[in-house]
Parts: C-alpha cells; structure tokens; sequence
C-alpha cells in the first residue's frame, strides 16, 4: 500500500511545481520549457501637422513611431495619421489635448494663439541655432518650462525633430530694399509672421499642404517653409524664382511630440522612458539628416533648377534685428509662465551667443576665405 502521507505531500509538491511553471519561473522535472506570459499591448494613436510621407518632418514622425515599437519589443504600437487623415494639421493640439487622440508630431509656434510663448520651443526670429536651443531645452531649465506651459492644456511635450536653420523663403520678386517688404502677402507663421508686418507686409499661417497652391493662385506672393530638401519636394520653385536668405525667423526649429497628460500618466515608467527615448534619439538624427540633405538638394536646386540664390539686403537685415527684440520681448507679457520662459531663453541666448561668437562664427567665416 502506498503511504497516504506521501501521496498528499507529491500532490502538494506537484501543485506548486505547476504554479512555477505557469508564472514562467521554472519548468517541470521532465523538461518541458514554461509557457511565456502574453503582456497586453499599449496602443497609441499620433497625429501629425505634416503632409503624408515628406521628407525629413513627415518621415521623423514616422521614425519616433517606429522607434517606440522597436524599443519596446512591440508591445507598444503606434498609428500615425497625416495632416488632414485624423483632423487638419492646425487640430493637433487640441486633438490631443481633449484626448481624441493620444499624441501630436508638429511646431508648436502653431499653437501661438493660446500663448505666444509657445513659439519659444520652435522657433523666435534672430533667435537659437539648433544647438543653442538644444543647449537650452535640455540642460538650461526650458524642459521644465516647456512641461509647465503645456501642462496648463492637459499636454506634455518633448523635441521629436529639428530642422536646423531654415531658409528666409521663395519669392515671386527680388528684394532689394526695405521697400519691397511693403505689400507682400507671404506665409510665414509664428512670431516670423510678426516680424513681416512690421515691416509692411501681410503674414498668414498655413499648413504645408495648402502652400503651393496659394503660391500658384497669387493668394501668396512669397512663403517660407523650411529648406531646400523639404521645399524641393513641395516644388515651390516652379512658382517663385528667387530664394533668400539667411533664415532670420528660424535659425534652428525644434519640432515637438505632444502627449495627452492623463495618457501619459497611465503609461508605465518603462513606458515612458521609452517615449523619451525615441524621441531623443529622433531629435538628435534629424540634425544630422536636414544638414546632409539641405546640402544636396541646394546644389539641385542651383544647378539643375536654376533659381536664383540670394541673401537679403543689409538695411533690411538691420531693420529686421531691432524688430525681432521687440517682438520676443512681447511673446514674454502674456502672464507670469510667459514672462519667465522669455528670461530664461534670453538668459540662454545671451550666454550661448558669446561662446558662438569666439567659436562657429569666426570659424565658419575662415572656412569660406
């Protein structure tokens, strides 16, 4: 007969090994591999300000999507949706921010309306290189800003992109003096658009898939968009000859990725961390990418295009420094958030001016003897 006792305790034994097996800590003795534990997937959905599959900002949303699936083993999925297949590209934010969507890819001087200081975080003119404003968003207090002013609209955003410097525009017509500002209609949005009224010029924003056609039309005599890589693609060229620089209004155009705040919360510290992660890594390949690209399709657009390349006059490059003062001073009266982002991006500025003063400037300058 076989001893009750040690019937009851193999059972007991046996249970528990079970258990292990089934928590995917350990097999039985046989062998036999343990089950894997299926993890719910988080799923999340991303609208973007951008035309379906541009160049360099349709594509780095794309990628931030793309990242966050591969870090995470794909237990993270994103839909990303274009300007206009979700809700229009100007609806991101407020897409988000009611949480009919989960995330948002775009600029977010396009949210001006609801603070100027949103333009701080992309772009002011005579503002921050590309690495002036990385400088500050992540190591001189403006993430913390940045998270507080978005945060008042149920968002938190990080950089997802930057273009680098951007170019001053196509023109229909050259500009020789202050004069030729008088009049023109041109699409340049954010705190750029301010700059182009003071100097007598009407300004209205309007999202990438709507420029060529205004251009077209005469709706527009001039836009700005970004630079040769992206505007090559759009074929503003074929509307409007003269190209100019240098890009006073966007020296360095940090592009965002706004989540909703109570999505954002829900998510795991993992999670989170693997957000920030890819968008990080997506800010920091852009800059390399646009300044690979601005170069190659600079050279198409000289060579093979034959538009003709221009820098804008002096008087009106002056005129344009006092009025940008004075324009970023008045993005910074809004309330107490505005007025502290606007002191410490000029704080910023201030310091990483005079080391760019003894250092890319007179470099690059050297470079081109």
């Amino acid at each position: 007969m076989i001893n009750r006792r040690k019937l009851l305790g193999a059972a007991t034994l046996g249970t528990a090994g079970l258990a292990v097996t089934a928590c995917g800590q350990s097999a039985s003795d046989n062998g036999v591999a343990a089950p894997a534990i299926k993890r719910k997937k988080t799923h999340l959905t991303m609208t973007t300000t951008w035309p379906k599959g541009l160049p360099g900002l349709g594509v780095a949303a794309e990628r931030v999507a793309q990242r966050i699936e591969a870090l995470s083993e794909g237990q993270m999925e994103v839909k990303v949706y274009a300007a206009g297949e979700l809700v229009p590209a100007f609806e991101a934010f407020d897409t988000v921010s009611a949480g009919n969507a989960d995330m948002y890819h775009g600029a977010d001087y396009y949210w001006q309306s609801k603070s100027k200081a949103f333009n701080f975080f992309t772009a002011v003119p005579m503002g921050m290189t590309v690495s002036e404003i990385m400088g500050w968003i992540d190591f001189g207090g403006g993430q913390a800003l940045w998270e507080e002013l978005s945060g008042q609209y149920g968002v938190i955003a990080f950089q997802g992109a930057n273009t680098g410097h951007q170019m001053g525009g196509w023109f229909k017509r050259e500009i020789n003096s202050l004069d030729d500002f008088r009049g023109l209609k041109m699409r340049i949005p954010g705190l750029g658009g301010d700059v182009v009224r003071a100097l007598g010029g009407a300004a209205e924003a309007l999202p990438g898939n709507e420029i060529y056609q205004a251009l077209q039309t005469g709706r527009i005599d001039a836009t700005e968009w970004v630079g040769p890589w992206n505007d090559y693609f759009l074929g503003f060229h074929r509307e409007a000859q003269f190209y100019y620089g240098p890009g006073f209004h966007e020296p360095g155009s940090s592009l965002a990725v706004g989540i909703n705040r109570k999505k954002w919360d829900s998510l795991t510290t993992t999670e989170q961390a693997i957000i920030r992660s890819a968008c990080n890594e997506v800010n920091h390949l852009s800059v390399g990418e646009f300044t690979y690209y601005n170069g190659v399709y600079l050279e198409k657009l000289v060579n093979e295009e034959n538009i003709q390349l221009r820098n804008f006059p002096d008087d009106v490059i002056t005129r344009v420094r006092e009025i940008s003062a004075d324009v970023r001073s008045d993005a910074g009266t809004g309330g107490d958030i505005e007025r502290r982002i606007y002191e410490s991006f000029e704080d910023a500025l201030k310091k990483m001016r005079g080391w760019a003063r003894v250092s890319d400037g007179p470099y690059l300058s050297s470079r081109e003897r």
